[in-house]
């Protein structure tokens, strides 16, 4: 199933986009506060290669001796190539995630054999556990614990500090033991710097972070937090997906690796932590303590509001002896969250399909935000199906609940092309009897459009051709030149007309 090797680590990803000729080592100096976000996004843009800064200077006016990595996931290619897949093969991996999700009977022997791809992905899940790991080669506890020695970005002119923005945070609920891996929650939210040896950990209230963070305040004890930095691909991407909640981010990253995912136990909290990784942030939430965040600009293309969120105070940095630092900003699209999301729209396709067999396809436009607007194209073949499709989409995963509109469209309209689109609303969408509005369901507070905080409307438009009672009105023919016809113009123009269709 895959086409490219597994990268178990950070660097073993940076070998290979360096021997694809995608990775540019920048030894200028370049400061973390706006400028290093000016390069990425100029780079990004034009769908650029990864950057090295070599020559990070902090807000100090300091040079770090900490290399910078970004725009690793800058192209939809180098986020397939994070799953070790080419991009057209990502699709595939979809079904295959599907399969292991629901997978069918199996039929003798000669079935199972055929599904060993599967059982060995099923295998990979289990980790590899040592005492410890490349990330701790070097210690920093108590006095010697500085984060401000980080070449963390301040991204954007109005934020409101340095900000973490690649952490993969680890935590674990309180009735659970460090062995249990399997009950872990690996997450990516920001964090951002206080000082020397305290970060605010910005979790929403429905992440899994902040529901093991409610358990261990219920018992009022501190919780242990580990927050890896230069993580492998695979544990970048699995923590960033939005998986079902029973389902665990380590163990799906074993899947997404092909390889088994190697851990070991943190040096100052009761933790498993990926030992490949290149830091590790060990410290405690202590119930009530909180700072106020931000600002901090979004996804949105905004700067959201400054509020209260938990406090970690740090007990430990462990890091390999030459560090790397992974870094990127979020903002108006494109950005590399909305990258990732292009490619995760497809990878979660056949679970869709799964629940609801009539999709063919779906588009969550990036300049959508990712998630706020999808495009469905269905198999119709029943009046108000179309208004099905919607209310199963947003009840099936927790991540449509934020979806304010979903449009839908028949097959023979490509999703993911906005002139279809906007022809299909134009020829096969009455505005009085086609639009369902819904009232006071769940958003994302970051969206200032609603009109209260959590709470906002939700808008299905269904522009597929009307059938049965949908109408009272003979429907039109859609005028389609023959095929025939088509081929002997390709042809003639082929002849005439050098370079034609090429």
């Amino acid at each position: 199933m895959r086409s490219l090797p597994a990268f178990p680590t950070l660097r073993a990803f940076l070998d290979w986009t360096r021997a694809q000729g995608q990775l540019l080592p920048i030894a200028d100096p370049v400061s973390v506060v706006h400028q290093m976000t000016a390069v990425h996004d100029a780079v990004l843009r034009q769908g650029g290669p990864v950057l090295r800064f070599n020559a990070p200077m902090l807000a100090n006016g300091r040079k770090s001796t900490v290399p910078v990595i970004t725009n690793l996931f800058g192209t939809t290619e180098r986020v397939a190539a994070g799953l070790g897949l080419a991009l057209d093969e990502v699709p595939a991996l979809g079904e295959f995630l599907a399969a292991l999700r629901t997978p069918a009977p199996v039929e003798g022997m000669r079935d199972a054999l055929s599904r060993w791809p599967m059982l060995r992905a099923a295998l990979s899940t289990r980790p590899r556990i040592t005492k410890h790991g490349p990330v701790q080669e070097v210690v920093a506890e108590g006095e010697a614990v500085d984060m401000t020695a980080l070449p963390i970005q301040t991204p954007w002119p109005g934020d409101g500090g340095p900000l973490i923005t690649w952490p993969v945070v680890i935590t674990r609920p309180h009735t659970s033991t460090i062995e249990a891996v399997a009950r872990y929650n690996w997450g990516v939210y920001r964090a951002q710097v206080l000082g020397r040896d305290r970060l605010i950990m910005r979790w929403l209230a429905h992440r899994g972070g902040a529901a093991h963070a409610r358990s261990w305040a219920q018992a009022n004890e501190p919780m242990p937090v580990a927050i890896a930095l230069g993580a492998d691909p695979a544990t970048l991407l699995a923590a960033a997906l939005p998986l079902p909640e029973t389902v665990s981010e380590m163990t799906f990253s074993g899947v997404l690796r092909g390889t088994r995912t190697h851990l070991a136990p943190a040096r100052t909290v009761p933790l498993m932590i990926p030992a490949d990784a290149e830091m590790i942030i060990e410290g405690w939430v202590h119930p009530n303590d909180t700072a106020p965040e931000g600002p901090f600009g979004d996804h949105t293309g905004y700067y959201n509001a400054v509020e209260p969120f938990p406090v970690m105070r740090i007990s430990a940095i462990t890091h390999r002896r030459d560090p790397i630092y992974l870094s990127t900003y979020t903002g108006r699209p494109p950005d590399e969250p909305s990258i990732i999301g292009e490619v995760f729209n497809d990878l979660a396709l056949p679970v869709i399909r799964q629940q609801i067999p009539e999709v063919r396809d779906m588009w969550l436009p990036p300049a959508g935000c990712s998630y706020r607007i999808a495009v469905v194209s269905i198999n119709k073949r029943y009046p108000g199906q179309a208004r099905r499709v919607m209310m199963a989409l947003w009840g099936m995963l927790a991540q449509f609940s934020y979806t304010k509109m979903v449009v839908v469209v028949d097959d023979d309209i490509d999703p993911r092309n906005w002139d279809d689109i906007a022809w299909a609303l134009a020829t096969r969408m009455d505005p009085a009897r086609d639009v369902m509005v819904l009232d006071r369901t769940p958003m994302d507070y970051l969206d200032f459009a609603s009109p209260i905080e959590g709470l906002a409307g939700k808008l299905g438009i269904d522009a597929t051709t009307k059938i049965g009672t949908e109408t009272t009105r003979d429907w039109g023919q859609v005028m389609a030149l023959a095929d025939k016809d088509r081929d002997f113009a390709t042809e003639l123009l082929a002849r005439r007309l050098p370079g034609f269709g090429q």
